[in-house]
């Protein structure tokens, strides 16, 4: 079984017609996507945002239509994936470098779904680093807060230099081995002078389309 695939052709069948859809960054993701192609090429008629360039590009090879933030007035759902997903269905994301965006949809979604293989599941999130976009300008003084919260920060690095993020900021993927008070770590980072956003979504997730014992289940926020 394709994990990905399943659940990515399965987050379709939360887009309507005629809805503003969110659209995610991710090798999950992707699957969602080109089945969201397919069904336009159909006949649905919806407009996407997408959540990074990458996104946009892949949209429209599809013929998905694209629209900005100041072209609508909400977004219906969006659907994106993570890169740990806890007990709490609270978040790691921001494997990708899309962080900031897609905190930036997810948030002004009516609906939020998370698309995620098994192996996303965790019971406490924090065995993947946890990625945080920074500004360039004094990111060592950055590095050194994020260290008095616990954190042990590396600079994400993209053959040889700083990645880049589609805002032109950096990520510092930190290891924090477990993050058992996710709302209260994502408040202090966000806090600190230089840190743009965190890939901490605690809360925001309606629902978790993923893999459990080879099947397909959709975990729903309590």
């Amino acid at each position: 079984m394709n994990e990905k695939k399943e659940v990515g052709e399965k987050a379709v069948e939360y887009v309507k017609d005629g809805m503003v859809v969110g659209l995610g960054t991710g090798s999950t993701v992707y699957y969602f996507i080109s089945k969201l192609g397919q069904l336009v090429q159909q006949g649905l008629s919806i407009k996407g945002v997408p959540t990074s360039k990458q996104t946009e590009k892949l949209a429209i090879e599809l013929g998905i239509p694209l629209v900005s933030f100041h072209e609508i007035e909400q977004i219906d759902v969006a659907i994106d994936g993570a890169d740990e997903v806890d007990t709490e269905l609270h978040l790691i994301k921001g494997g990708g470098g899309a962080l900031l965006r897609e905190k930036i949809i997810a948030a002004a979604a009516k609906t939020f779904i998370v698309i995620a293989d098994s192996h996303k599941n965790v019971n406490t999130l924090g065995t993947f680093p946890l990625p945080i976009e920074v500004v360039p300008y004094g990111v060592e003084m950055t590095v050194k807060h994020v260290r008095e919260l616990g954190g042990r920060p590396e600079i994400r690095l993209d053959q040889g230099h700083p990645f880049l993020t589609d805002n032109g900021n950096n990520i510092l993927d930190t290891s924090f081995q477990e993050i058992k008070q996710p709302r209260d770590l994502e408040k202090k980072l966000n806090l600190i002078p230089g840190v743009v956003e965190n890939g901490l979504f605690v809360g925001m997730a309606d629902a978790v389309i993923t893999v459990v014992d080879n099947k397909l289940v959709t975990k729903a926020r309590r």
